[in-house]
């Protein structure tokens, strides 16, 4: 009776790794749904930490390059992939992400994408096609980098149109690093920045290259800081003085905005579809030890009291947010964009009847798309007489006066905050609209 050979070292990490990616890729799986799934027993959360580290910069890696890699691996497959291949695609790129783009021996991710093939009952009939294309590709090298060949082409075409062939350039090349931690902290940002080894932002929050765990970061059990990326951070900024009002947070999971608004002494109510979701809203906020009274549902249909303020950060295409989760590029399909724009309009009348008079409604998308950002504010206006926009103001935007649009709205681009080290550079791609409801 013959036993099974033991696996090859390092390929547990590399077999999650394609399976993110393959999730990704035929959009049943979003990366982090992946990374926070507890219950699978061959998934990334059953790994060791140091192997899951690998998992996480193989599956990163990989879809922040996917468009090289999907075309080197093209140029190799005169016919295509082979139907009925299982994984194989995601085998290939992740094993060329690690030779070309992660110092990995090329040889090691070559003979591991080979097992990982082996192993594979789809993909097991195509381990020589996968060793001859692999090797072919590795011994060829990394190409010059092309603007944009690394996103959609729809995507990158409508970024072109939206902010010219420079400026969509400029915002592709920024989505090649990986972006840094981004720390909102109740107070004292330069103290916080200088005892956690980073540096202080012109927004008011904490940048750091590096770090371990997060929540092994001094202040994390004390409540001091929450993650939150920099642009993300804007929009509750933008109402002002919060103390002693009533503030409503739309669309309120997972709580960053929350807690934006809870710090400057507002009575909050937060309100999302999602009871999970909210339910981790409140551990947060407690352990930040902030308050807010979550309402499950949907905002058009429940009894809420108008507000001082609203914040409606509306679903959106998360556009903006590629540098941060670079499978949301290959997640989404532009007639999601269409879709997402007609649930923000009815969102956005739902959040004006909110508005108590002479209140303000500030809305936001971590979106790059004018549909869901600029047009969607100019359709509301043409629509509704009683709501005017509140010009933003450089004054309240130190280091990011280029992102006020001529009408006064806030338009953060990927590469907006720059930084000798690439490492400290560029923030989401946010869109922000402050309002006055008559």
């Amino acid at each position: 009776m013959s036993r099974a050979l033991p696996e090859p070292a390092g390929l547990a990490p590399r077999r999650v790794a394609v399976r993110i990616v393959d999730g990704v890729l035929s959009r049943t799986r979003s990366l982090d749904a992946s990374l926070e799934a507890e219950h699978d027993p061959s998934g990334f959360r059953a790994l060791p930490e140091r192997d899951r580290a690998l998992a996480r910069a193989i599956a990163g890696v990989t879809l922040r390059r996917f468009g090289t890699l999907r075309t080197l691996i093209a140029a190799r497959l005169e016919t295509g992939l082979p139907k009925k291949a299982g994984p194989l695609e995601a085998i290939l790129a992740t094993a060329v992400a690690q030779a070309l783009f992660m110092q990995i021996p090329a040889h090691t991710a070559v003979d591991l994408a080979v097992s990982g093939a082996r192993a594979d009952p789809d993909a097991r009939h195509f381990a020589g096609l996968a060793n001859a294309t692999l090797r072919a590709i590795v011994s060829a090298g990394a190409p010059d980098p092309t603007p944009g060949v690394d996103l959609p082409p729809w995507l990158y075409e409508r970024w072109t149109r939206a902010y010219g062939s420079e400026g969509a350039a400029r915002i592709a090349e920024s989505l090649g690093a990986e972006a840094a931690l981004d720390l909102t902290v109740k107070s004292d940002p330069s103290g916080w920045a200088e005892r956690l080894g980073g540096i202080a932002l012109p927004t008011g929050g904490v940048r750091l290259a590096s770090h371990g765990l997060v929540p092994a970061l001094d202040g994390f059990s004390e409540g001091e800081w929450w993650v939150q990326d920099a642009a993300a951070g804007i929009p509750a900024r933008l109402f002002g003085d919060l103390e002693g009002k009533t503030a409503i947070d739309l669309c309120a999971a997972p709580g960053g905005k929350t807690a934006q608004l809870a710090a400057a002494g507002a009575e909050v109510v937060a309100v999302d579809k999602s009871a999970e979701r909210l339910s981790r809203l409140s551990q947060n906020l407690s352990r930040l030890r902030l308050s807010a009274a979550p309402r499950v549902g949907d905002a058009a249909s429940l009894a809420i009291e108008p507000a001082d303020a609203v914040l409606l950060d509306a679903p959106c295409s998360a556009t903006g947010t590629i540098r941060r989760h670079p499978d949301v590029a290959w997640m989404k399909r532009e007639s999601d964009v269409t879709s997402l724009s007609r649930l923000q309009a009815q969102l956005l009348d739902v959040a004006v009847r909110l508005v108590k008079p002479g209140g303000r409604l500030v809305y936001c998308v971590c979106s790059l798309e004018p549909e869901e950002g600029e047009r969607q504010i100019a359709n509301l206006l043409a629509r509704n007489p009683r709501v005017r926009i509140e010009p933003a103001t450089a004054a309240e935007l130190p280091g990011l006066e280029e992102a006020i649009n001529p009408e006064g709205c806030v338009r953060t681009l990927p590469f907006h905050l720059p930084n000798e080290d690439p490492r400290l550079a560029g923030l989401d791609g946010f869109f922000a609209a402050r309002l006055s409801v008559a």
